[in-house]
């Protein structure tokens, strides 16, 4: 039905790569680029069975985004870049007429500031062009926002309450890694805490609020209250809430590994001088860490990932809690990359199938809850991201 480009090659574009070949009644062509081409050319030769060009690019350079949209001229770009670099794939794409999918919102280099006012104002440039961009189409972001939508249009009259929770239980058997990119990672994780509560957002200091949660098949672990980027739009787009929170599960080693980190200054983003040259402390650090796409091969265990909303429906009060369980092993084993990025990358292949079978497909900036949420879902139990939901339970929250 049409040709994707793919831009990135580290864990979640492996996994990207691998769906879209899976799924080649709506994917006829497929190019994988990134910065260095020799790992685009790794994973092209994991799959031998499917035809995938790949190309060099600098994701921060639009000129040469252009030529390469202008060379392949793809139908939609599905960005698995790093966040600094929307904004540029985005201006690549109105000027060449491409459509854009993407799993985490802008954030500009000298900052970690996450919120989406940087890409909404590309509204009115992608609806008088004609162009679809699908906003935060990952897991969380991304599958929890079509969960809610979900939610809304199955299960609720109202929705007052919502808590995404997001549990890691798997082991990688390392002293300390992140399971993504590093320097994006840790600068999630170490900003201060937000919330939304009676129509104002609530800070709160890094990992200060944080309480035992039961997930499934997993059990008690201690879960953070920290900010993510989809409460934002999720406030926006259901005003009902009253409030909406996301918790994250830390073990103690790794938060301890993080306190050292930033204690010794190297979770710092703005450059230091080292003998005469100009280096970013958490871009060295990144350096030296464990590479987050080479995790999988040891990785046991699994992720449990949803939304548990509280609400009203035909005047009563109900509760629901939908999520997934995804197991690393078998990530690993079908794609060769671990949960995490298995759980990112499977939910950009629907989207852009949602966009290729016009499910998906008008005018504008959007955020994936802003579809229709029952053809994504149906997808998730095809593409490896079984749903399950319980009702009028206990939410613990």
């Amino acid at each position: 039905m049409g040709k994707v480009l793919i831009i990135g090659a580290g864990g979640v574009g492996t996994v990207v790569v691998n769906k879209v070949a899976q799924n080649s009644d709506v994917f006829t062509e497929i190019m994988l680029a990134s910065r260095t081409k020799s790992k685009c050319d790794a994973i092209a030769a994991s799959l031998p069975h499917a035809n995938i060009k790949t190309a060099q690019v600098d994701a921060d350079n639009v000129n040469e985004l252009i030529a390469l949209f202008n060379d392949f001229k793809p139908e939609i770009v599905i960005n698995v870049a790093l966040p600094y670099q929307d904004l540029t794939i985005m201006d690549a794409c109105l000027a060449t007429g491409v459509n854009y999918l993407d799993t985490a919102n802008y954030e500009p280099k000298e900052e970690a500031k996450y919120e989406y006012s940087w890409q909404w104002a590309y509204q009115d440039r992608f609806r008088e062009a004609g162009l679809t961009a699908i906003l935060g189409c990952g897991f969380d972001p991304g599958v929890t926002s079509v969960y809610t939508a979900y939610a809304a249009k199955h299960h609720f009259d109202e929705i007052q309450y919502l808590d995404i929770v997001d549990c890691n239980a798997g082991d990688h058997h390392k002293a300390f890694a992140t399971n993504f990119n590093p320097e994006i990672n840790i600068r999630e994780v170490t900003q201060k805490g937000k919330y939304w509560e009676n129509g104002q957002w609530v800070w709160t200091e890094p990992h200060e609020i944080h309480k035992p949660l039961t997930y499934p098949r997993i059990g008690p672990k201690e879960s953070y209250l920290i900010y993510h980027e989809e409460l934002e739009s999720l406030v926006k787009n259901y005003p009902s809430l009253k409030r909406a929170r996301f918790w994250m599960t830390f073990g103690q080693e790794y938060l301890t590994h993080l306190r050292v980190i930033q204690n010794i200054g190297m979770a710092r983003i703005d450059p230091i001088l080292y003998n005469g040259v100009e280096i970013v402390p958490i871009q060295f650090l990144k350096a030296v860490l464990p590479n987050p796409g080479d995790l999988g091969a040891n990785y046991t265990g699994e992720t449990s990932i949803g939304c548990r909303i509280r609400g009203i429906k035909e005047g009563k009060e109900r509760t629901y809690y939908v999520y997934n369980n995804c197991s690393h092993e078998a990530a690993y084993k079908e794609t060769g990359a671990q949960g995490v990025s298995y759980t990112t990358g499977v939910p950009a292949t629907i989207g852009a199938m949602m966009f290729m079978k016009r499910i998906w497909r008008k005018p504008g900036v959007f955020n994936v809850e802003e579809f229709d949420p029952d053809p994504f879902m149906e997808e998730l139990n095809k593409q490896g991201l079984p749903w399950e939901e319980k009702f009028d339970i206990d939410l613990e929250l």
